[in-house]
């Protein structure tokens, strides 16, 4: 399993490729900036719920348990 910090690195990498203002790039932030401040991937995932618009909380979910595996 990577942990948080592997997680947030991941995906920061992510959402720099990723076009501006796209909905995949607003998910890779926020799984970057959750996946840092969280003390582990089950608070993360959690903390993800809670993501407003519900576009990108789906895409960050999605790419969060892609990243998880």
């Amino acid at each position: 399993m990577t942990d948080n910090l592997d997680l947030a690195a991941t995906a920061q990498e992510l959402a720099e490729r990723a076009p501006e203002g796209s909905v995949d790039r607003a998910a890779a932030h926020s799984v970057a900036i959750t996946c840092a401040t969280t003390r582990d991937a089950a608070h993360a995932r959690s903390t993800l719920e809670g993501i407003a618009p519900e576009e990108v909380r789906a895409a960050a979910i999605a790419l969060f348990d892609r990243l998880s595996q």
